[in-house]
């Protein structure tokens, strides 16, 4: 009896692993696990594929620093009090703009309605034209070809579905705090 019981809980635990590994292949938001400790402690990121790994943006990290005081010499930043999230450790002296349409050239789509800038004149264009449509982030994460899966097999991450809402919560500090409670329900 005991070879079956671990023979089917192989099974389902390969199951599981190859699920996951399955879901990687669309925009997601991950969670980090209670236990992470250290830059991405309490972060949850939107991820999106890209070539063989992942990039994605820590949504929930509010910086003190507002558009308007990072760039006081410029006249349209001065237009935004909203602050700058951290999105992440790799070129964190980057800014991007994620928006709820597509802004149009310069720009991705990241899932359903919701782009992002790739580049700097992009980020101008829309601090001049529509500055209060945007949530900007300093910096982004990447993930290498398996690496994400691999975290997430280890229980770094907890998955969920992508959502507008999410990456444009009001409520940035709660959202870590919520979606493990709604991801918890759900096992």
């Amino acid at each position: 009896m005991g070879f079956l019981k671990s023979f089917v809980a192989g099974c389902l635990l390969m199951g599981a692993s190859s699920a996951s590994a399955q879901s990687l292949d669309r925009p997601l938001l991950v969670v980090a696990s209670p236990e992470a400790t250290g830059f991405f402690s309490r972060a949850v990121m939107v991820v999106v594929p890209q070539g063989d790994g992942h990039v994605g943006f820590m949504i929930n990290r509010a910086t003190r620093t507002t558009v308007a005081s990072a760039f006081p010499d410029e006249p349209d930043s001065a237009k935004v009090i909203e602050p700058i999230y951290l999105g992440g450790p790799r070129e964190a002296q980057s800014m991007y703009a994620v928006l709820r349409r597509d802004p149009g050239e310069g720009s991705r789509k990241l899932f359903g309605d919701v782009f992002v800038t790739v580049s700097g004149a992009t980020v101008d264009r829309i601090l001049k034209e529509s500055p209060h449509e945007a949530r900007y982030f300093a910096g982004f994460a990447a993930w290498d070809a398996g690496e994400l899966a691999r975290e997430i097999g280890e229980g770094d991450w907890l998955v969920t579905e992508a959502e507008e809402s999410a990456v444009f919560t009001q409520n940035p500090e709660a959202l870590w705090g919520e979606l493990l409670k709604r991801i918890r329900s759900t096992y």
